[in-house]
């Protein structure tokens, strides 16, 4: 039961205004049903299909999100039941989610993923992108998503005061588009902290923190 009780002592830690992911990739649906069981009900996946094998297999109050890059041909496998996609770097894929929640009569919350590390490798978009996204041309044509706030991740190194930097940053834009309130653009959340910097994100703003490491234990 090492797993339901990690799951508890760290929520037990947190502010009530933060939403804790647990992240289950990789790990057996035997794994996520003892969190299940001790109480979690949203679960963050990377790979769309071992996301919805498991929605398959697992109680359906659950709620799958998205963590993961997503390429674009792979969203209508998720559309029909995904949450929350933390992961849209560009209009691209923002269209496509739009386009594949309309043919499942769904509205499907969105993140948009900012680039803040320093390594080239992360994913994100820029704040030139983030703008043309949040366009009047563009933002009123999707009917069928609701960006809902933003994500990021930090540079991975153990030099504190780095990443606190990068949240910061983070926080700075996702406060200045505080005042957007469209019917569908109304940024709530701001997602950023994993196992090793959650404490230190929720102490730079984050309403929503992704942990699997310290929840499930190592990747097999």
């Amino acid at each position: 039961m090492q797993i339901a009780q990690n799951l508890l002592s760290i929520k037990s830690t947190l502010p009530e205004q933060v939403t804790l992911v647990a992240v289950s990739k990789t790990k057996p649906v035997s794994d996520l049903m003892q969190a299940y069981d001790a109480g979690q009900r949203i679960f963050g996946e990377n790979k769309i299909q071992e996301m919805a094998e498991k929605w398959e297999a697992m109680p359906k109050d659950i709620q799958w999100q998205m963590i993961g890059h997503v390429q674009t041909n792979k969203v209508k496998f998720m559309a029909p039941f995904v949450n929350l996609i933390h992961g849209v770097d560009s209009l691209k894929l923002l269209q496509e989610i739009d386009k594949q929640a309309k043919k499942n009569d769904r509205i499907i919350e969105c993140l948009l993923q900012m680039h803040i590390a320093e390594e080239e490798t992360k994913f994100g978009l820029d704040e030139e992108e983030l703008n043309e996204i949040l366009s009047p041309e563009n933002l009123p044509e999707m009917k069928n998503i609701r960006i809902v706030g933003l994500m990021g991740m930090a540079t991975f190194t153990d030099n504190q005061s780095q990443i606190k930097k990068e949240f910061l940053h983070l926080k700075s834009i996702f406060d200045k588009l505080q005042k957007m309130n469209t019917s569908n653009c109304k940024l709530e959340t701001l997602s950023m902290g994993m196992s090793g910097d959650y404490k230190l994100a929720i102490d730079c703003g984050s309403t929503m923190i992704r942990i699997g490491s310290s929840i499930f234990g190592g990747r097999s």
